[in-house]
């Protein structure tokens, strides 16, 4: 077979599988250029440094292997999609956005998306059309993971943490496999540093024997679901032998004798039995954590979407802030962001349930409840964006209902997702690699990394980037001034320095133009930008707030002086350099004067009080459902929902549920045999894979699985989510228990 037609030039993107985003370069190809055929790391992106996993080799199936939308669509009175041009369908958009905030208030239209795997720009773009229809609440996929521990992180330290692994003595894993998950810089190349160092130590916490797991020196193989059990003990056994680092404590926290109150009472030896794993594992692993000179930790989804998440994410900071594990070389750090991607904090409730609202999101699995009721105050329009709620938040059969529900209903997105089939109206969007996107997941140390990658290929007649999309909406509801438009774009022509000092006069400095500023930017600095970087004008805004929150790190990054100076060379940097910019650079005496308030919070009462409820037991098991099933393993040929044709999998094209041997054998079922799975909610045939990895009673299906191309079924698996209920949540933030969904098996 003849070679498909290659283009010798390497051009410098991104991969886009994981929150890593990766540099990679690309080689186009094919019959029509628009291929992404060859792939290798770029050594030149100052945080991945060449490194890139298999992941990016699968690229090319999502640019060009799903049936792309090339026209807007608008749901007829026989409730069929039909074609219809942009104009009609911004205009008509607009109209029933506003009609509804006309009627109801703003506050009744939710906002879902604006970030996930790499595509982060439309969520600032979509802020001002937000602000033009009055819109307060939204939420996205953090909601489903983070929130805890940003509530957490914000209460006792008042910033987001990450932690330097690269450089620690300890790294100790929380319900994350990063040999598959990824999450940290060069994450195999790291793992295996760590692992074959004898001076150095891996710790994982999880119920699987995960990749990550099988290099660790200690596996606290934990069962699943009784994660707070076992970071309780840790943490007793710390206060217990005295391995606390007291003048970390002394000088930086407070609270620790209330804490000693709780903790310090549990019973190890029974809180072991708990968790199934042997007393003397857990007292070895808190005795290397108490002795390390430095300690680097990760919680991840394993626990994050688990029973008493937000209480583990407090015992796991518990577990390293009284060990003295935070600013220093090897452990936890406050990042420099660009722009904070959520912070902790809680002030507002949702309207109906009045669920807590932790970062300005509203917790997933609340918002089929604020739409299905009648309170005045209800959820009635959504604009979903670069995200598919009906098929990845809990209890998909309900979420359907939510949806069909609303008044109104919009989609933006490059494919016709499962959400994008019930809405009134949906607008095609150009792929992340048909438009300049950026990557906002900034946790590195010491140097802070910004990639702003260029658009690598024209997209399709049809599809608009999202940029375009809310500037048009925005222009549409009335609400962004041409006059100033004008103005700025006059100031654009006469030079990057003259327009910083107009826009931070005219905007930045103008709260009444300030919600508009990313639509203003687009449509006034953009023009003048190169074309295959133009989404990236709003970066300007982002570096001008930089500039001014955080001058002292920009300024050892290279960019220095006043903030207009430094904001302004800090944007010609990010649109220049196409392999990423070192932003900021950290030093680590800079840490402990991040703490709000000049002293971490030990104590507090709340989850404390929770903590003492452990010493119940776990609530009795329903005998009708033996199994815990883990409902979206990240495995090697997964990735949420951004590549939907399931023939991208080499491996596991159905999804098989994965399951212990000795399960298997009590059941009957051979590998490769079928199985019905029930759970409360639903029930389906699943193919089985045998595997060592799982626990007796432990079951996992995998993410991204379950996506439909016709309306004869779903391919490539089940979607885990019908199979889910939207009840099972933690009670503080509202994460849902995917990880832990009591189940059953019988043969098919």
């Amino acid at each position: 077979m003849a070679r498909p037609p290659l283009n010798a030039e390497w051009k410098t993107t991104a991969c886009i599988l994981c929150e890593c985003n990766c540099g990679v370069e690309v080689q186009l190809g094919g019959d029509d250029g628009r291929r992404l055929v060859r792939f290798r790391g770029d050594k030149a992106h100052p945080a991945s440094q060449g490194y890139a996993c298999e992941k990016a080799h699968r690229l090319d199936h999502y640019q060009n292997e799903q049936a792309r939308l090339t026209t807007p669509l608008r749901r007829r009175a026989d409730g069929g999609l039909e074609p219809i041009d942009w104009q009609t369908a911004i205009a008509e958009v607009a109209e029933r956005l506003a009609a509804v905030r006309d009627a109801h208030g703003g506050s009744t239209i939710v906002y879902y998306g604006g970030g996930g795997q790499g595509n982060h720009l439309p969520g600032t773009y979509a802020t001002a059309t937000r602000r033009a229809l009055g819109m307060r609440y939204r939420s996205n996929a953090l909601a489903q993971e983070k929130t805890g521990e940003f509530w957490v992180s914000h209460r006792m330290l008042g910033g987001y943490t990450r932690g330097d692994f690269e450089r620690c003595e300890v790294g100790l894993f929380i319900g994350k496999n990063p040999w598959f998950s990824h999450g940290i810089p060069r994450a195999r190349v790291t793992l295996k540093a760590l692992a074959a160092d004898p001076a150095r130590a891996l710790i994982v916490v999880d119920p699987r024997r995960t990749k990550t797991a099988a290099l660790a020196d200690i596996h606290l193989q934990v069962k699943p679901g009784t994660d707070a059990w076992l970071l309780a003990a840790l943490v007793a056994v710390i206060l217990e032998d005295d391995l606390v680092d007291h003048a970390f404590v002394e000088a930086h926290t407070a609270g620790l004798d209330a804490v000693r109150d709780v903790l310090g009472a549990v019973d190890v030896a029974a809180y072991s039995a708990i968790c199934g794993v042997p007393e003397d594992q857990i007292r070895a692993a808190a005795q290397r954590i108490g002795e390390a000179r430095s300690v680097a930790s990760f919680e991840d989804l394993g626990v994050q979407m688990n029973r008493h998440s937000t209480l583990v994410s407090y015992l796991h900071r518990l577990l390293w802030l009284t060990t003295g594990n935070f600013g220093k070389p090897g452990c936890q750090f406050m990042p420099t962001a660009l722009a904070p991607l959520a912070t902790g904090g809680h002030k507002y409730d949702t309207p109906v349930t009045g669920q807590r609202i932790i970062g300005g999101l509203v917790p997933c699995n609340a918002i089929s409840d604020e739409i299905l009721n009648d309170h005045p105050a209800r959820f009635r329009a959504m604009i979903v964006e670069a995200a598919n709620p009906a098929h990845s938040l809990a209890d998909s059969p309900r979420m359907r209902e939510a949806l069909r529900a609303l008044d109104c209903l919009v989609v933006i997105d490059v494919a016709l997702t499962e959400t994008a089939r019930l809405a009134d109206y949906v607008l095609p969007a150009s792929t992340q690699f048909e438009k300049a996107e950026a990557t906002f997941f900034n946790f590195e140390f010491p140097h802070n990394v910004f990639h702003l990658r260029p658009r690598l290929l024209e997209a399709p007649e049809g599809p608009l980037p999202e940029a375009e999309i809310h500037c048009r909406l925005v222009e549409a509801l009335g609400a962004l001034d041409a006059g100033l438009v004008a103005e700025l774009r006059s100031a654009a022509e006469a030079g990057l320095a003259t327009y910083t000092q107009a826009f931070l006069a005219r905007v930045a400095m103008n709260p009444a133009q300030m919600p508009y500023a990313a639509a203003l930017l687009y449509r006034s600095l953009g023009p003048t930008l190169p074309a295959d970087r133009r989404e990236g004008a709003v970066l300007l805004g982002l570096a001008l707030r930089a500039a001014m929150a955080r001058p002292e790190p920009l300024a050892r990054a290279g960019f220095a002086g006043d903030p207009l100076t430094a904001a302004r060379t800090l944007f010609e940097a990010m649109l220049e350099r196409s392999s990423g910019v070192v932003f900021a650079v950290d030093v680590w005496d800079d840490q402990l004067a991040r703490i709000a308030g000049g002293r971490i919070q030990l104590a507090l009462p709340d989850l404390l009080a929770e903590a003492e409820t452990l010493s119940a037991g776990p609530a009795p098991r329903d005998a009708a459902f033996p199994f815990t099933l883990s409902a979206g393993e990240r495995r090697a040929f997964t990735a949420n929902t951004i590549i939907r044709d399931p023939r991208w999998r080499r491996k596991d094209a159905e999804g098989a549920l994965r399951i212990n041997p000795a399960d298997a054998a009590a059941l009957g079922v051979a590998p490769g045999g079928r199985v019905r799975l029930t759970t409360a909610r639903g029930s389906a045939v699943v193919p089985v894979e045998i595997s060592e990895t799982m626990q007796p009673g432990h079951i996992s299906l995998p993410n991204g699985t379950g996506l439909h191309d016709d309306d004869d079924g779903p391919l490539g698996g089940i979607a885990p989510n019908e199979l889910t209920t939207n009840g099972d949540r933690d009670p503080f933030v509202g994460t849902p228990w995917h990880k832990s969904v009591p189940a059953r098996l019988a043969l098919a």
